[in-house]
């Protein structure tokens, strides 16, 4: 299944998420489930944000590998919102 981990950075989290890009990175390719990724990027072009999409078994597997990610594990995240997700084009 493919379930899409949006998520938006705490306001003022931009070092924290270059402090721990190297190991977020690291924990998609080390995982093997990333379809896709990206950050989004606010008004001024800086990552405030990620969208992930992960092919996993369930939505058990998606939240487990959300709560693992490094970036998670550091704080940076004000909110993380996990969908099931339906690829059409692409």
């Amino acid at each position: 299944m493919s379930f899409a981990v949006i998520t938006r950075d705490k306001p003022g989290a931009l070092q924290i998420r270059r402090d721990t890009r190297e190991a977020h990175l690291e924990y998609i390719e080390s995982t093997g489930v990333v379809a896709m990724a990206g950050p989004f990027l606010d008004a001024e072009g800086n990552m405030d944000g990620s969208l992930v999409i992960l092919e996993v078994e369930d939505r058990a597997a998606a939240e487990a590998w959300a709560e693992n990610d490094p970036y998670a594990r550091a704080g940076l995240f004000e909110s993380a919102e996990i969908r099931a997700w339906k690829k059409v084009i692409g």
